[in-house]
């Protein structure tokens, strides 16, 4: 699969990167790296329209307030690890994990050592959103044994969670190639206890956990919400990332109508998580 590579500069940065962050996961976007001078971001070409992109996102603002200026690209699929594999260095989430591809090192590493190709899926630990759920996974106390891990991406989060503790980890990703990858890392780590599928919410139906990690886009997370509340064990934890500081208070108000509390916010940068509790 192909993919388009957006590169945008604004001036000044913020409040408008994350704005426009924003604006893109609900066109489409999907992974996102932060840069000094404003933000990449990155979709299935064929799942997005640029024209309709910068007709309805701040890409065509004419103000006075800020000053944007964006090229795009088509990545072939053949180029996408040579991509990765030029910016991906090691990721230390405090001492509690390193995430490493399998080209660097593994002297000196800090913590437990997640091996993770990346190819084209999302979750390699740089964004502040991984991040977060990965350090999240260490800090909620003793791992449940059932755990969901749902928009798994490289299945990082699952590699993590079997490593921790947890007997069955349902991983699972919409896109087929995320599928994939997260089975070729969990083979990679010698897991044995993560299931890898591809597909969508409702394979979770008439299945519970003790734990369910979803790191998405807003929008998707409110769709997910009420199955995820009826397939959590009463006094169960919810994990939730892939949104702004700004929604945080949008998702757990809309999340206490399906009897989930919350009970932790963290964050790194603009970025946030929510570790919410089911209720009886």
């Amino acid at each position: 699969m192909d993919y388009l590579e957006l590169t945008v500069t604004i001036t000044p940065r913020n409040p408008w990167a994350e704005i426009l962050v924003s604006e893109l996961a609900d066109l489409g976007f999907d992974s996102f790296v932060d840069t000094k001078e404003g933000v990449q971001a990155y979709a299935p070409l064929k799942e997005v329209d640029m024209d309709f992109v910068i007709q309805h996102s701040i890409l065509s603002s004419d103000t006075d307030e800020f000053k944007i200026e964006f090229e795009n690209k088509t990545i072939p699929h053949q180029n996408w690890n040579e991509l990765w594999e030029s910016d991906f260095h090691p990721v230390e989430v405090e001492n509690y994990v390193t995430i490493v591809a399998p080209f660097h090192s593994k002297e000196d590493i800090k913590g437990m050592i997640v091996e993770i190709q990346p190819q084209m899926s999302f979750g390699t630990g740089h964004h502040q959103t991984t991040w977060l759920m990965s350090k999240a996974l260490f800090e909620i106390g003793s791992i449940p044994a059932t755990v969901l891990d749902m928009g798994t991406g490289t299945g990082v989060l699952a590699i993590i969670a079997e490593n921790l503790g947890a007997d069955k980890i349902c991983a699972i990703d919409i896109e087929d190639w995320s599928a994939v990858n997260a089975r070729e890392n969990t083979e990679r780590n010698n897991c044995t206890k993560i299931e890898t599928m591809c597909g969508d919410v409702d394979l979770i139906e008439g299945h519970t956990f003790g734990l369910i990690i979803a790191n998405i886009n807003k929008n998707v997370l409110k769709s997910h919400l009420e199955m995820y509340s009826k397939s959590l064990e009463t006094n169960g934890i919810l994990l939730l990332s892939g949104f702004f500081d700004s929604d945080v208070d949008e998702l757990v108000d809309f999340a206490s109508q399906f009897q989930l509390k919350k009970v932790n916010v963290f964050s790194k940068e603009t970025w946030a998580g929510i570790q919410l509790v089911k209720e009886l």
